[in-house]
């Protein structure tokens, strides 16, 4: 309600500075001197005041000059005026509120946000830290994998992006919401020789990905 009386205001202050600018054409001006007093009517209605009777001009009517009749007829007049422009407002809002529920339905529905700390392992070679989302009564993968090169140093390769290492998982709509259970899971890839303690140069191997470790957590 005091959002929609601040807007309501707002525009009636706009529309004053135009009227009073004396710039505007006639026609013009009638018509914004109707919508000024339009919109004056509906507030006074959704804030339950009293409702103002007026003439075509939208001038407020005297009751010293106006006769019952008249007042009478002008009063439903501007009732039912108000009483379309409530149920145009509540068909416009239901209208938003389907539109905002098919867009919201359409489109994915919430997002995970990850921010890397460190990984603590002792690998001795570089690795890929590879995290993704995981069904496990499915049995399989429900995102891409964010990837995180790191180096035999305990370090990330790219070290631009140190303190840096963000990702937000946001390929989840709503068949995933109605998912028994989702899990966290991080696997690391050893890049480097085929054994660790392969000291023969003459067999020395390099850039094999090997599998390392992997960690899981239930996110739900």
């Amino acid at each position: 309600m005091f959002r929609s009386v601040r807007h309501m205001i707002y525009d009636l202050i706009e529309w004053r500075s135009q009227i009073l600018s004396g710039t505007l054409p006639q026609d013009e001006l009638k018509e914004l001197k109707k919508k000024v007093t339009a919109k004056i009517d509906y507030g006074n209605r959704i804030l339950d005041l009293d409702l103002v009777v007026r003439d075509e001009d939208g001038n407020i009517l005297d009751p010293e000059q106006t006769s019952t009749i008249s007042l009478f007829r002008a009063h439903e007049i501007a009732s039912k005026q108000v009483e379309e422009r409530l149920q145009e407002e509540k068909s416009q809002k239901q209208n938003i509120d389907i539109n905002r529920q098919a867009k919201f339905a359409a489109t994915p529905s919430f997002a995970l946000f990850v921010n890397l700390k460190n990984v603590v392992c002792k690998i001795g070679e570089d690795a890929e830290v590879l995290m993704s989302l995981y069904d496990p009564l499915e049995s399989k993968f429900i995102s891409e994998n964010y990837l995180v090169r790191w180096s035999s140093c305990g370090l990330p390769k790219d070290i631009d992006r140190l303190h840096n290492l963000r990702a937000v998982f946001t390929d989840l709509g709503s068949k995933d919401l109605k998912r028994e259970k989702i899990s966290f899971v991080c696997q690391i890839v050893r890049v480097g020789r085929m054994e660790l303690r392969d000291n023969n140069t003459r067999k020395l191997t390099s850039g094999l990905r090997r599998p390392f470790g992997v960690a899981g957590s239930n996110l739900c």
